[in-house]
């Protein structure tokens, strides 16, 4: 009896991991599709089906709705009802962009590349090469964050590793890295951040973070607690914590749009120096520049994510 429970048991287990191995495969197929489908569209049509991509998020799916007018509230109290739609709508096709740029980008050349996402300022890095120095680049939700992990490798000089969540569609996790590889930028999960800095620490690199998104319950004991939009903010730790442990400069990465499908990034040194100044420090500087900047083109950030979910206990 025990034993027939048991390989009904594993059969239907067994049954479980096919279908999810038939789906992670056909989610992977439908991914390759949709960036075949996309290269070959000009730019203008590609934002004919932004915007109806952006109506359907907002009015039809309701993508996180709730979530982005909470913040929204937040951030700008004194905001009219009027204005706050206004915002809201240029939020979802600025997401809706961002959606089709990523999958274009997948196929975009390197000409292209330094075209629609360039780097101004490339010099500043040049000093801390020349003397063997990486850096650690942390940069926001703002803007096309997806394109620097492409632009970096083809326009500095320091070696670019972009931390990042891994995906859970391993096959699509797979083929982005091998992607962002023929770049130049190597792409290191989050979950061997440490091991990344340790094997790369003689090399020159820069080191890409986008830290501006609430940690985790696990992490959140460690978190910075710092006043953002008028409102105490739990923020991630990593950045500071590895800037003070290799004495890495930290380095503001701007992304600015100028119009659909092109930006310009500024890049500004924040710390020189990480443990000449007071612990909390890097962290407040970093996102006393990110409100500064989102307060400059809020409808370029991503506000529906749960930013203000965590208190302090």
């Amino acid at each position: 009896m025990n034993q027939n429970l048991t390989a009904i048991f594993s059969g239907n287990q067994y049954l479980c991991i096919n279908t999810l191995e038939l789906l992670t495969l056909f989610y992977f197929i439908l991914f390759l599709i949709s960036i075949l489908l996309v290269s070959i569209q000009p730019w203008w049509l590609l934002y004919k089906y932004s915007n109806a991509m952006a109506f359907i998020l907002q009015k039809v799916i309701k993508y996180r709705v709730r979530v982005t007018r909470a913040n929204l509230k937040l951030a700008f109290p004194d905001l009219s009802c009027e204005n706050l739609l206004t915002l809201e709508k240029a939020i979802y096709r600025n997401l809706a962009d961002i959606s089709v740029e990523a999958l274009k980008g997948f196929t975009m050349p390197n000409k292209n590349v330094m075209k629609r996402h360039k780097i101004l300022n490339p010099e500043l890095l040049d000093f801390y090469h020349k003397n063997g120095q990486s850096v650690i680049g942390v940069a926001g939700h703002i803007g096309n964050w997806e394109w620097g992990a492409i632009s970096a490798g083809v326009q500095l000089n320091h070696y670019p590793i972009a931390i990042y969540k891994s995906l859970s569609n391993k096959l699509i996790d797979g083929f982005m890295k091998w992607n962002r590889s023929l770049r130049g930028t190597l792409m290191a999960p989050t979950s061997i951040t440490f091991e990344t800095f340790e094997k790369y620490r003689n090399t020159k690199c820069i080191y890409l973070l986008v830290a501006d998104q609430s940690p985790s319950k696990s992490s959140s004991p460690k978190a910075y607690w710092i006043d953002f939009f008028n409102m105490e903010t739990a923020c991630i730790h990593g950045p500071e914590k590895y800037a003070r442990m290799y004495n890495y400069p930290i380095i503001f990465i701007d992304i600015r749009r100028v119009k659909r499908g092109f930006y310009e990034i500024e890049l500004s040194t924040l710390v020189d120096n990480p443990n000449e100044i007071p612990d909390g420090e890097i962290t407040k500087r970093y996102m006393n520049k990110l409100e500064e900047v989102i307060r400059r083109n809020p409808e370029s950030w991503l506000w529906s994510h749960r930013r203000w979910k965590l208190k302090r206990l």
